[in-house]
């Protein structure tokens, strides 16, 4: 039985369930793939990178030829696609892991359950696009490839850093694909009604991890709590490169030159802040729950993904404009 707290907490987790009950989506009902106006095509320019990505702010992309750029833009749409296959199949596996334990009755066992039918149908879809584009893409760097099988036992025995490895990869995914829907014109349909899809429903599994965490860390022993805040921006780092950085083959088939690849994610000030920008919401429920220490925030820093945190989940990032003075 719940008390206190812990009632809002099951009412929250039964009000998402009813929400995955009343708004869900299949990717081949939702989505008419034989549409033309789904169709793609290997000179259409909206496959070109735009600047809601990093690669797509770089000098190096921005001199290459048209076709050059579509066809980088459609290997890294792939790959992004493929690299959502392989990380919802972490999940999937974390969560029936996870809810294998849980006691009868308990609300998160059906809202997990519901997550895991969704994050199905999402590899579904990002195969699709994969399989559409036709372009034999490896998706995640090998060393988490390999680690996979691994990855989602952490989901019984430390259910706290896999849900915060959850919200690792679902945040710059999310962070990206929310900016490239505020560029509607410049993304491909078939991309724009994908990510439409991805974006609406990651909304309730990042609020299930947020709501989930809220609960259980300030219950942890404070030699926990401080381990954990160590951890926290080092997954964040990891996990979050793996998901967004392309693999060294990407590299190599496009010829790209070493001096830009340092450049694109970690090199520029732009990039450097993109990062920054992209785990504001992760540093937000880390204040939240007690994780910034001293050590904490050293870390952070040295992961450089340090910064301001959100002041609401969701907050877009805006540039302060100086004013202009103007004689009277």
């Amino acid at each position: 039985m719940y008390v206190g707290d812990d009632v809002a907490y099951g009412e929250t987790l039964a009000t998402l369930s009813e929400s995955s009950v009343r708004r869900n989506f299949n990717p081949y009902i939702d989505i008419d793939w034989d549409s033309p106006e789904l169709d793609i095509s290997t000179d259409d320019p909206r496959w070109i990178i735009t600047g809601a990505d990093p690669l797509g702010r770089h000098p190096w992309y921005q001199a290459q030829p048209l076709d050059k750029k579509i066809a980088m833009g459609m290997w890294r749409q792939a790959n992004m696609a493929k690299v959502g296959v392989q990380f919802e199949g972490i999940l999937v596996r974390g969560l029936m892991h996870y809810t294998f334990w849980v006691p009868n009755g308990s609300p998160e066992y059906r809202y997990c359950l519901h997550e895991c039918i969704e994050e199905c149908n999402h590899t579904l879809m990002f195969q699709e696009l994969v399989n559409r584009i036709g372009v034999d893409v490896p998706g995640m760097p090998r060393w988490l490839r390999v680690l996979s099988p691994i990855v989602p036992f952490y989901a019984g025995p430390l259910p706290n850093c896999f849900f915060f490895g959850v919200l690792a990869g679902e945040v710059p995914f999310d962070y990206l694909q929310t900016l490239a829907l505020r560029e509607e014109d410049s993304v491909p349909a078939i991309v724009r009604q994908m990510i439409g899809i991805h974006v609406a429903e990651e909304a309730r599994h990042i609020s299930f991890a947020h709501k989930y965490l809220e609960r259980r860390v300030p219950r942890l022993w404070w030699s926990s709590r401080f381990m954990l805040s160590l951890y926290v921006p080092v997954v964040m780092r990891m996990l979050g490169q793996a998901m967004v950085v392309p693999p060294r083959s990407f590299f190599r088939e496009f010829g790209v030159p070493r001096s830009a690849r340092k450049q694109w994610f970690f090199g520029a000030p732009e990039s450097r802040q993109t990062w920054r920008d992209m785990f504001a919401d992760v540093r937000m429920l880390c204040h939240e729950l007690g994780l910034m220490n001293p050590a904490a925030r050293l870390m952070w820093r040295i992961c450089k993904i340090d910064g301001t945190p959100s002041r609401y989940r969701g907050e877009p990032q805006r540039v302060q404009v100086p004013a202009q003075l103007t004689d009277v």
